[in-house]
């Protein structure tokens, strides 16, 4: 089996459905392939900043049932960089050799880091800074990294997505409403477009195609003169007003998010059509719930795949999954290749091609 290794997992960032199966994956090869221990480490970074150092060994049997569960059962967190952490009294403090120190207290080999673009930009600084030898897999329900086809979690929010646009098609035709499902999507609209074809919306709106609320009426009004009086409008929460300004909506606590879009959107329509229009708004139920048999295959393959790199000495690497394989590339190169929607790309030619109004 080779040398006996001890090596640590962690979620990081937002949550999505599929982590899980990673989980479940590196252990089931770790143990059985390699005879290797793994350690599971609570709240991402948090839990290399507690002392002592929140982790856990996990066995087979305490993973082998979490390939359909949502969520993560390691818990993650997307607050908190570590080189600017926030302190009680409103201080920025940079705790990152503390979490450095957390991984050598446990006496790691190597540390698999499951994350977004922005989470593993961080993790990599730390490995860069502290020694650690680092492995990372994308997940993202926004599937905006460059270089793999598939991040974990994308699949099921598509799903999840069009699921509520085949479940308005029939109260929308019902009341003859103009029914707008506002989706996630950080600053890419995979989700959208992708659920929007698969639902057969008749907008989508992405933020990065320009639209006009007056084609947006005229799609409205052209329908209703086929004796369609109803119609599905998909909009992920990053599209900006027609006049370039980003709707966001700010909590009690003062933290500013995307959101509004839809809101927006139903009283210009109102205005000038008069039509009735609902708004219906997904937000975290994109994340959870069970992952789709897409998110658990690539979850699986890229878990296996991870801990075969650290077998092989090969470190700073993110998997991808690329024609149908799994490859890896160097994690600099992963977080450099944003992938927005492609103005020219397939989905946008698919959905013209429908007469689906995507923007202009």
């Amino acid at each position: 089996m080779g040398e006996h290794k001890r090596i640590g997992i962690l979620t990081s960032g937002g949550d999505c459905s599929g982590l899980n199966a990673v989980i479940r994956a590196v252990v089931h090869c770790a143990v059985n392939t390699y005879g290797w221990e793994v350690l599971g480490i609570r709240q991402a970074t948090l839990g290399l900043m507690a002392r002592p150092p929140q982790a856990t060994t996990l066995e087979i049997d305490q993973v082998d049932s979490l390939l359909t569960a949502g969520g993560t059962m390691l818990g993650t967190t997307n607050k908190g960089d570590p080189f600017a952490f926030p302190m009680a009294d409103g201080s920025l403090c940079d705790r990152s050799a503390e979490i450095i120190a957390g991984y050598h207290e446990l006496n790691l080999d190597a540390l698999i880091g499951i994350g977004g673009d922005g989470s593993l930009a961080i993790l990599r600084r730390l490995a860069q800074q502290g020694g650690i030898n680092l492995v990372g897999i994308p997940k993202t329900i926004d599937n905006d990294i460059g270089v793999t086809e598939h991040a974990i979690g994308f699949d099921t929010a598509v799903n999840i997505a069009t699921e509520a646009l085949d479940r308005l098609h029939f109260t929308a035709a019902s009341h003859s409403r103009v029914m707008i499902l506002e989706v996630m999507g950080r600053d890419a609209g995979h989700i959208a477009i992708a659920a929007g074809i698969a639902g057969g919306a008749d907008v989508i709106l992405i933020p990065e195609i320009p639209y006009t609320i007056d084609h947006i009426c005229y799609k409205i009004k052209e329908r209703q003169e086929t004796g369609k009086n109803y119609c599905l409008i998909i909009v992920s929460e990053a599209v900006r007003t027609h006049d370039g300004e980003i709707v966001t909506m700010t909590n009690r606590l003062g933290q500013s998010r995307y959101g509004g879009i839809g809101e927006y959107l139903a009283d210009q329509i109102i205005q000038r059509v008069g039509v009735e229009t609902r708004v219906t708004v997904l937000g975290h139920i994109q994340r959870g719930g069970t992952a789709s048999p897409l998110d658990r295959l690539v979850a699986t393959a890229f878990g296996v795949a991870a801990v075969n790199l650290i077998a092989e000495g090969k470190y700073d690497r993110m998997v991808t999954w690329q024609n149908r394989q799994v490859l890896s590339v160097p994690i600099t190169e992963a977080i450099a290749q944003y992938s927005a929607v492609d103005p020219n790309g397939t989905l946008v030619k698919t959905a013209r091609g429908m007469g689906i109004y995507l923007g202009d």
